[in-house]
Protein backbone atom coordinates (compact mmCIF):
# COMPACT_ATOMS: atom_id res chain seq x y z
CA UNK A 1 0.00 0.00 0.00
CA UNK A 2 1.21 3.49 -0.68
CA UNK A 3 1.30 5.68 2.28
CA UNK A 4 2.19 9.33 2.94
CA UNK A 5 3.78 9.27 6.67
CA UNK A 6 3.35 12.84 7.20
CA UNK A 7 1.78 15.45 5.33
CA UNK A 8 -0.37 18.72 6.44
CA UNK A 9 -3.65 18.60 4.79
CA UNK A 10 -5.17 21.12 6.36
CA UNK A 11 -2.73 23.31 4.40
CA UNK A 12 -2.56 21.78 1.18
CA UNK A 13 -3.63 24.38 -1.89
CA UNK A 14 -7.65 23.21 -2.80
CA UNK A 15 -7.66 25.63 -5.55
CA UNK A 16 -7.35 23.42 -8.56
CA UNK A 17 -10.47 21.17 -6.73
CA UNK A 18 -12.65 23.77 -6.63
CA UNK A 19 -11.99 24.10 -2.70
CA UNK A 20 -13.67 20.67 -2.62
CA UNK A 21 -11.48 18.48 -0.22
CA UNK A 22 -13.53 15.58 -1.15
CA UNK A 23 -12.60 16.01 -4.91
CA UNK A 24 -9.21 16.38 -3.99
CA UNK A 25 -9.38 13.04 -2.05
CA UNK A 26 -10.54 11.56 -4.67
CA UNK A 27 -7.86 12.03 -7.00
CA UNK A 28 -5.71 11.30 -4.41
CA UNK A 29 -7.18 7.46 -4.21
CA UNK A 30 -7.29 7.36 -7.64
CA UNK A 31 -3.24 8.22 -6.97
CA UNK A 32 -2.96 4.93 -5.77
CA UNK A 33 -2.37 6.21 -1.94
CA UNK A 34 -4.06 4.10 0.49
CA UNK A 35 -3.71 5.90 3.78
CA UNK A 36 -1.85 9.25 5.33
CA UNK A 37 -1.04 10.81 8.61
CA UNK A 38 -2.14 14.44 8.84
CA UNK A 39 0.18 15.58 10.81
CA UNK A 40 -0.38 18.99 14.07
CA UNK A 41 2.04 21.57 14.01
CA UNK A 42 0.09 23.70 16.61
CA UNK A 43 -2.91 23.33 18.90
CA UNK A 44 -4.83 26.51 17.59
CA UNK A 45 -5.31 24.52 13.97
CA UNK A 46 -5.89 20.88 15.80
CA UNK A 47 -9.78 20.99 16.30
CA UNK A 48 -10.52 22.01 12.64
CA UNK A 49 -7.20 19.58 11.19
CA UNK A 50 -9.31 17.00 13.09
CA UNK A 51 -12.45 18.13 11.89
CA UNK A 52 -11.60 18.04 8.21
CA UNK A 53 -10.23 14.69 7.92
CA UNK A 54 -12.43 12.73 10.68
CA UNK A 55 -14.64 11.31 8.00
CA UNK A 56 -12.25 9.52 6.33
CA UNK A 57 -10.84 6.11 7.45
CA UNK A 58 -8.38 6.02 5.15
CA UNK A 59 -6.43 9.77 6.91
CA UNK A 60 -4.79 9.28 10.74
CA UNK A 61 -3.70 12.04 12.69
CA UNK A 62 -1.05 13.14 15.12
CA UNK A 63 -1.27 16.00 18.20
CA UNK A 64 1.57 18.32 19.02
CA UNK A 65 3.54 21.53 18.74
CA UNK A 66 6.07 22.28 16.29
CA UNK A 67 9.76 23.22 17.69
CA UNK A 68 9.42 26.38 15.51
CA UNK A 69 5.59 27.68 16.94
CA UNK A 70 7.02 29.95 19.46
CA UNK A 71 4.26 31.94 20.26
CA UNK A 72 1.56 29.59 20.91
CA UNK A 73 -0.22 27.91 23.51
CA UNK A 74 2.08 25.33 25.53
CA UNK A 75 0.85 22.15 26.41
CA UNK A 76 1.62 20.10 29.23
CA UNK A 77 2.48 16.60 28.88
CA UNK A 78 -0.67 14.98 30.18
CA UNK A 79 -2.98 17.10 28.03
CA UNK A 80 -1.07 15.83 24.97
CA UNK A 81 -1.20 12.77 26.24
CA UNK A 82 -5.20 13.26 26.38
CA UNK A 83 -5.85 14.58 23.24
CA UNK A 84 -3.80 11.37 21.54
CA UNK A 85 -6.70 9.23 23.10
CA UNK A 86 -8.91 10.37 20.30
CA UNK A 87 -9.55 7.27 18.25
CA UNK A 88 -7.84 8.89 14.54
CA UNK A 89 -4.63 9.74 16.79
CA UNK A 90 -1.79 7.62 15.96
CA UNK A 91 1.32 9.69 16.87
CA UNK A 92 2.37 12.70 19.12
CA UNK A 93 4.26 15.57 17.32
CA UNK A 94 5.45 16.78 15.32
CA UNK A 95 8.07 17.81 18.03
CA UNK A 96 11.80 18.25 17.83
CA UNK A 97 14.63 20.88 17.49
CA UNK A 98 15.13 23.09 14.79
CA UNK A 99 18.46 25.41 15.31
CA UNK A 100 18.51 26.42 11.84
CA UNK A 101 15.02 28.61 11.91
CA UNK A 102 14.72 29.18 15.45
CA UNK A 103 17.83 31.51 17.18
CA UNK A 104 19.04 32.61 20.59
CA UNK A 105 18.14 30.65 23.97
CA UNK A 106 16.47 27.70 23.00
CA UNK A 107 15.83 26.25 26.06
CA UNK A 108 11.77 26.54 25.54
CA UNK A 109 12.10 24.22 22.79
CA UNK A 110 14.26 21.91 24.13
CA UNK A 111 11.58 21.63 27.00
CA UNK A 112 8.95 20.98 25.13
CA UNK A 113 10.85 18.39 22.81
CA UNK A 114 11.17 16.77 26.28
CA UNK A 115 7.03 17.45 27.12
CA UNK A 116 6.42 15.45 23.89
CA UNK A 117 8.33 12.38 24.63
CA UNK A 118 7.10 12.28 28.47
CA UNK A 119 3.91 12.41 26.42
CA UNK A 120 4.30 10.40 23.94
CA UNK A 121 5.42 7.43 26.91
CA UNK A 122 2.45 7.86 28.84
CA UNK A 123 0.21 7.52 26.09
CA UNK A 124 1.75 4.65 24.53
CA UNK A 125 2.05 6.63 20.95
CA UNK A 126 4.80 7.14 18.64
CA UNK A 127 7.03 10.25 18.11
CA UNK A 128 7.32 11.92 14.48
CA UNK A 129 10.61 13.97 15.54
CA UNK A 130 11.42 17.03 13.10
CA UNK A 131 15.32 18.19 13.41
CA UNK A 132 17.18 20.33 11.85
CA UNK A 133 20.90 21.43 12.68
CA UNK A 134 20.68 20.38 15.99
CA UNK A 135 22.22 16.36 15.83
CA UNK A 136 23.92 16.22 18.86
CA UNK A 137 21.33 18.16 21.03
CA UNK A 138 18.67 16.33 19.54
CA UNK A 139 20.26 12.90 20.14
CA UNK A 140 21.00 14.08 23.26
CA UNK A 141 17.13 14.49 24.85
CA UNK A 142 16.05 11.21 22.81
CA UNK A 143 18.51 9.37 24.87
CA UNK A 144 17.77 11.51 28.63
CA UNK A 145 14.24 10.63 28.32
CA UNK A 146 14.04 7.60 27.49
CA UNK A 147 12.78 8.19 23.96
CA UNK A 148 13.06 4.25 23.19
CA UNK A 149 10.43 3.40 25.38
CA UNK A 150 7.67 5.43 22.72
CA UNK A 151 9.97 4.55 19.61
CA UNK A 152 8.74 6.53 16.63
CA UNK A 153 10.60 8.43 13.80
CA UNK A 154 12.70 11.09 12.26
CA UNK A 155 10.85 12.55 9.32
CA UNK A 156 11.99 13.72 6.80
CA UNK A 157 15.69 13.07 7.46
CA UNK A 158 17.88 15.22 6.16
CA UNK A 159 21.04 14.41 8.52
CA UNK A 160 24.35 12.04 7.48
CA UNK A 161 24.37 8.22 8.41
CA UNK A 162 25.71 8.37 12.19
CA UNK A 163 22.55 10.46 12.65
CA UNK A 164 20.66 7.99 11.55
CA UNK A 165 22.41 5.03 12.68
CA UNK A 166 22.05 6.45 16.06
CA UNK A 167 18.33 6.57 15.88
CA UNK A 168 18.18 3.19 14.44
CA UNK A 169 19.87 1.86 17.52
CA UNK A 170 16.68 3.83 19.68
CA UNK A 171 14.71 1.90 17.35
CA UNK A 172 13.30 4.79 15.54
CA UNK A 173 12.22 4.78 11.99
CA UNK A 174 13.67 6.81 9.51
CA UNK A 175 11.04 8.48 6.96
CA UNK A 176 12.43 10.46 3.17
CA UNK A 177 11.16 13.18 1.96
CA UNK A 178 10.66 14.65 -2.21
CA UNK A 179 14.34 16.30 -1.01
CA UNK A 180 15.99 12.83 -1.87
CA UNK A 181 14.64 13.77 -5.32
CA UNK A 182 16.55 17.03 -5.79
CA UNK A 183 20.04 17.29 -7.40
CA UNK A 184 22.07 18.72 -4.38
CA UNK A 185 20.98 15.32 -2.44
CA UNK A 186 23.63 12.81 -3.46
CA UNK A 187 24.50 12.18 0.38
CA UNK A 188 20.96 11.92 1.56
CA UNK A 189 20.62 9.47 -1.40
CA UNK A 190 23.02 7.33 0.31
CA UNK A 191 21.70 7.38 3.80
CA UNK A 192 18.56 6.03 1.86
CA UNK A 193 20.21 2.78 0.61
CA UNK A 194 21.80 1.96 3.99
CA UNK A 195 18.69 2.13 6.29
CA UNK A 196 17.44 -1.15 6.97
CA UNK A 197 14.12 -1.43 4.34
CA UNK A 198 12.24 -2.89 7.60
CA UNK A 199 12.95 0.80 9.12
CA UNK A 200 12.23 2.92 6.08
CA UNK A 201 9.18 5.19 5.33
CA UNK A 202 8.32 7.74 2.81
CA UNK A 203 6.45 11.05 3.05
CA UNK A 204 5.50 14.30 1.16
CA UNK A 205 5.53 16.52 3.70
CA UNK A 206 2.59 18.34 2.14
CA UNK A 207 2.28 21.40 0.85
CA UNK A 208 5.73 21.86 1.59
CA UNK A 209 8.88 20.15 -0.28
CA UNK A 210 7.12 18.87 -3.77
CA UNK A 211 9.27 15.96 -5.07
CA UNK A 212 11.03 16.48 -9.05
CA UNK A 213 9.14 17.01 -11.13
CA UNK A 214 7.36 19.32 -9.00
CA UNK A 215 9.52 21.12 -7.30
CA UNK A 216 8.59 24.59 -6.45
CA UNK A 217 5.01 24.18 -6.88
CA UNK A 218 2.45 23.19 -4.51
CA UNK A 219 2.59 19.55 -3.25
CA UNK A 220 0.11 16.95 -2.69
CA UNK A 221 0.27 13.17 -1.07
CA UNK A 222 0.29 12.01 -4.45
CA UNK A 223 3.52 13.11 -4.96
CA UNK A 224 4.84 10.19 -2.71
CA UNK A 225 5.34 7.59 -5.41
CA UNK A 226 8.04 10.03 -7.37
CA UNK A 227 9.61 9.69 -3.48
CA UNK A 228 8.98 5.86 -3.58
CA UNK A 229 10.26 6.14 -7.08
CA UNK A 230 13.71 6.98 -5.71
CA UNK A 231 14.18 5.13 -2.79
CA UNK A 232 13.77 2.20 -4.93
CA UNK A 233 16.30 3.54 -7.56
CA UNK A 234 18.78 4.12 -4.89
CA UNK A 235 18.38 0.72 -3.37
CA UNK A 236 17.92 -1.34 -6.57
CA UNK A 237 14.93 -2.78 -6.05
CA UNK A 238 11.57 -2.78 -7.25
CA UNK A 239 9.37 0.26 -6.87
CA UNK A 240 6.46 -1.90 -5.58
CA UNK A 241 8.47 -4.16 -3.39
CA UNK A 242 9.53 -0.96 -1.72
CA UNK A 243 5.51 0.45 -1.31
CA UNK A 244 4.78 -2.40 -0.30
CA UNK A 245 6.98 -2.41 2.59
CA UNK A 246 6.96 1.40 3.50
CA UNK A 247 3.20 0.20 3.91
CA UNK A 248 3.80 -2.36 6.05
CA UNK A 249 6.64 -0.12 8.44
CA UNK A 250 3.97 2.30 8.68
CA UNK A 251 1.20 0.07 9.59
CA UNK A 252 3.55 -1.48 12.28
CA UNK A 253 4.88 1.85 13.73
CA UNK A 254 1.92 3.44 13.81
CA UNK A 255 -0.19 0.11 14.86
CA UNK A 256 -3.72 2.54 15.84
CA UNK A 257 -4.08 3.33 12.18
CA UNK A 258 -4.15 -0.18 11.14
CA UNK A 259 -7.50 -0.88 9.53
CA UNK A 260 -9.14 -4.25 10.68
CA UNK A 261 -8.70 -6.33 7.62
CA UNK A 262 -5.12 -5.40 7.29
CA UNK A 263 -3.17 -7.26 8.93
CA UNK A 264 0.85 -7.04 8.60
CA UNK A 265 2.86 -9.29 5.55
CA UNK A 266 -0.32 -8.46 3.43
Amino acid sequence: MLVDSHCHLDRVDLSSYGDDFSLFMQATRNAGVGHMLCVSIDLESYPAMLGLVEPYEDISVSVGVHPNDQDRHEPAADELASLATHEKNVAIGETGLDFFRSEGDLTWQKERFRTHIRAAISAGKPLIIHTRDAREETLKIMAEENARDAGGVLHCFTENWEMARAALDMGFYISFSGIITFNNAAELREVAARVPLDRLLIETDSPYLAPVPHRGKPNEPRHVRHVAEKVAEVRHMDVEELVAQTGENFFRLFSAARPAHLSLGT
